[in-house]
This record gives C-alpha cells, structure tokens and sequence, in this order.
C-alpha cells in the first residue's frame, strides 16, 4: 500500500510517500480502506514536536470502507462504510494512508453519509461535543432539544471547531452566538447555522452578546482564551462555564478571580484525547446520531469549504494546514 510517514520531527518536507505492507488486523481491530483523511492542527503539532518511535503514519481522522476484522471483531463489518477517530493517538497507524488499522470501537458506521463528513467528524465534532456538554447548565448528551432555552458562545465560528460547535448546538435547538473577525468569516458563520454573528473587529462583542442574551450565555466555546477572557468574563451567566480548546499559540492566560467567584463560574480546559472515557463515548455516539440524521454538512454551504489534495501532496495539504486555511483540508486516499 501507499503511505505518508514521519521518521524524525520537522516540518512539511519530512513527510514521504512509501510503500508498506497492508498490515493484517489483530484482535479486536479492523482493517479500513481509507477514502479520505481528514488533517487537523495536531498533525501538524505532533509532526514538529513528537518524535515517533521508528515511523509513524500521519492522520487522526478519516472514513472509508472495512476491508478486514481481527479476532473478537463482527464479520458482518466487513464492507461497512466508517469514519475514524484518533487512529495515529499513540500508534502508529494514522489515516494518511491507502488501509489504516483502528480498534473497532474507532469505526464508527457513517451510512450514505459522504467520505468527506466522515473525514471531518473527528477531532473538530468530539471536541465541539465536549464544550457543549460540560458546563453546569449543559446536559450530558445532545440532541435535539437538549440545548433549548440555552445560549452558547462560540468564539471563532469561522474554524473548523467553531464550525463543529455550531452546528452541533443548532441541532440541539440552541440559540448561538458566533464571532468573526471578517465579512467572509461571516458568512461561513451563518451558512453553519448560527442564529447571531458578530464581526469582533467591527463590533462591541461584549454589548452586542447583552444585547442578545440580556442575561449571559450558558457556555462559551473558546479558542483565544488568553485574548478573549475579558470579554468572556462580561458575558457569562451565572454558573456559565467557558469551554477552552485551544491556547493562543501557548500565550499565558490571565482571569480575574472575583468576578468569575461570584457567579460561580466555570473555566472548563478540553482536549479531546484525555477527555473522560465516558464522556468521549457519549460524544461519538451523540456526533454519529446527528450525522445520521442529516444535521451535519461540509462544504463552503455549511460553512466549511473544503480542499482537496491526493496523498502524494500530504505535505502541501499539512503547510494548508499550518497556514490557517479557512475549511477542512483533506487528503484523498484512494477510491474507496
């Protein structure tokens, strides 16, 4: 099989389009025929600061089409449409390849649903999950109408999660609140669903949020915690909690203790592959049943525009990446 891999840390030219042997599944695990990969920031992350132990194969998530099962493993799987989480998360078979290797459990059936969705659901759906369910006021599970009456901040919904956050919360019957800081931003924002946008460059968040929810938002998903948290601080509700997810390139945050203790409120800190097992297995089931449902699109319709690269340009598709590229960027595998 074809296959990208990393032998030392480094950046985009250290990846290496070769051949490997299609590894046969052991117990418990499946064999997939990759369709699509799907590059998040990790990759790119792990790539420059993760040396691996001999090789590894980039990629968290992807979808494609089971080809084999291991010992333990429903036979009945076999030729079963899937998408994939955290396959390269202390292994080295990632999705940047023609087959992968995934415990069953990391399989998860996509239906009709298209490789592309598959490829997108992973980290950006699980970790949007995540922030959507662990404030105070946030149930344990979504779905529809599990966020009524509720809400939510999501600060950045132009980004891949911001995207995921809005469109899970909108199928949960949230009110939402997305910032941006453009125009086109803006209109990624509302293609996603958001009820309200706002352009932070342009507008007062802080007034135009009170505008909105008089009372304070619910949660807030946060990707700029460290730039944000003033503004977060003045728009949360009491016992609101604000969901951080990422780390303004390793800025050092700064809160203010009293008025975050007298409304009790919550500073939630998520990565999604530490996260509480429960919670995780809570989270792909929810993101399946929404994806099974039709609640979950890709493409610049959704508020997510897709680009393209074939696996021997895993390497452009990771400096996209790396670059902040608006949309998902995703690496086509194979035909599968």
């Amino acid at each position: 099989m074809k296959a990208i891999v990393y032998e030392r840390t480094g950046d985009p030219s250290v990846l290496e389009l070769v051949d490997r042997p299609v590894p046969e599944p052991g117990a418990g695990e499946v064999l997939v025929r990759m369709a699509v990969s799907g590059v998040n920031p990790t990759d790119w992350k792990s790539r420059r600061s993760s040396a691996p132990d001999g090789w590894q194969i980039p990629g968290q998530d992807g979808a494609g089409v089971v080809e084999a099962v291991g010992e333990g493993v429903d036979p009945d799987l076999i030729g079963e449409r899937v998408w994939i989480w955290e396959a390269a998360w202390q292994r080295p078979w990632g999705t940047s390849a023609e087959y992968t290797l995934v415990p069953v459990r990391q399989a998860v059936r996509l239906g009709d649903a298209p490789f592309e969705l598959g490829a997108a659901l992973g980290i950006p759906f699980l970790t949007a999950h995540r922030c959507l369910t662990a404030g105070e006021f946030m149930p344990d599970t979504l779905r529809a109408g599990a966020l009524a009456d509720h809400t939510v901040l999501v600060q950045g919904g132009a980004g891949a999660v911001g995207n995921a956050a809005v469109q899970l919360a909108r199928w949960a019957d949230a009110t939402v609140v997305a910032t941006v800081s453009s125009a086109e931003k803006a209109q990624l924002a509302a293609a996603a669903g958001a009820s309200h946008v706002i352009n932070y460059r342009e507008q007062d968040v802080v007034e135009e949020v009170r505008r909105i929810a008089p009372d304070g938002v619910h949660t807030i998903v946060e990707v700029a915690p460290a730039r944000n948290a003033a503004v977060d601080v003045q728009v949360l509700r009491h016992g609101g909690a604000v969901c951080v997810y990422a780390d303004d390139g390793g800025a050092d945050l700064t809160i203010p203790v009293r008025p975050l203790m007298v409304p009790n409120a919550r500073w939630q800190f998520v990565l999604v592959y530490t996260e509480p097992k429960a919670a995780k297995a809570q989270g792909v089931k929810d993101v399946a049943a929404a994806a099974g449902q039709g609640a979950l699109r890709v493409g610049a319709e959704a508020g997510l525009p897709l680009h393209h690269y074939p696996l021997a340009e895993t390497s452009a598709a990771h400096q996209a990446v790396e670059d902040a590229t608006v949309g998902k960027v995703l690496v086509r595998t194979s035909d599968a």
